[in-house]
Order: structure tokens, then C-alpha cells, then sequence
């Protein structure tokens, strides 16, 4: 089982930069996939990234190419998100997730959750 706790969100200016964090447990995390979604009010929930077991592989939702940079550090058991030149629309909560797939695409099953955190972007 693992367990995914996210930080880092907050309020922040058009523009501006945010860093999420992902801490998770258990040994197995660094042989899953991971990725992180979000979801606005009134909206689905949408991909924004995803990165393999080894950090080697990521893929991005077009609307975040360039912008945001998936990463990971298995030594710390951490996936982040850092987040540049962010916009209102990037406004919704984000969730990390895992995988026990190693290299997840964006229709990956994701298994593991975190509880989200807030971003929001004014203008």
C-alpha cells in the first residue's frame, strides 16, 4: 500500500511559480509510476503529467507543456511539480497519484491518491 501526502499549493499571482510536493510511503514507491491531475470547480478531472519509475520518462498535458516540470527523487520517496508561469485556468486542486504500473501514460490506472492541494492563480 502506499500512501501519498501533497503540499506546496497555495495562492499565487499570474506568473508566478509554485513548487507541489508529493511525499510517499513505503519502499515500493520507487518502482511506481506517478502523476499528478487536477480538478477545477465544475470540471473533470484532468491529467497534467506523469513521470516512470526512474524519472527518465514524463509525459504532459498540451496546456502545461513548457511550463511545468514533473520530477522525482526515490532516495526521498518525493514526486514534484514545479509550476512556472502559472495562469487563472491552472486554478484547481491538485492531486498526486501512483501507479504500479512503472511507466504510466495519461489512461493509466492510478491506484493511490493523495488528498490534493489547493492552487489558485489570480489575475
Amino acid at each position: 500500500q502506499v500512501q501519498l501526502v501533497e503540499s506546496g499549493g497555495g495562492l499565487v499571482q499570474a506568473g508566478g511559480s509554485l513548487r507541489l510536493s508529493c511525499a510517499a510511503s513505503g519502499r515500493a514507491f520507487s518502482q511506481y509510476g506517478a502523476g499528478w491531475f487536477r480538478q477545477a470547480p465544475g470540471k473533470e478531472r484532468e491529467f497534467v503529467a506523469t513521470i516512470d519509475w526512474r524519472g527518465g520518462t514524463t509525459y504532459y498535458t498540451d496546456s502545461v507543456k513548457g511550463r511545468f516540470t514533473i520530477s522525482r527523487d526515490n532516495a526521498k520517496n518525493t514526486v514534484y511539480l514545479q509550476m512556472n508561469y502559472l495562469k487563472p485556468e491552472d486554478t484547481a486542486v491538485y492531486y498526486c497519484a501512483a501507479s504500479s504500473t512503472a511507466v504510466p501514460g495519461p489512461k493509466t490506472w492510478y491506484s493511490y491518491w493523495g488528498q490534493g492541494t489547493q492552487v489558485t492563480v489570480s489575475s
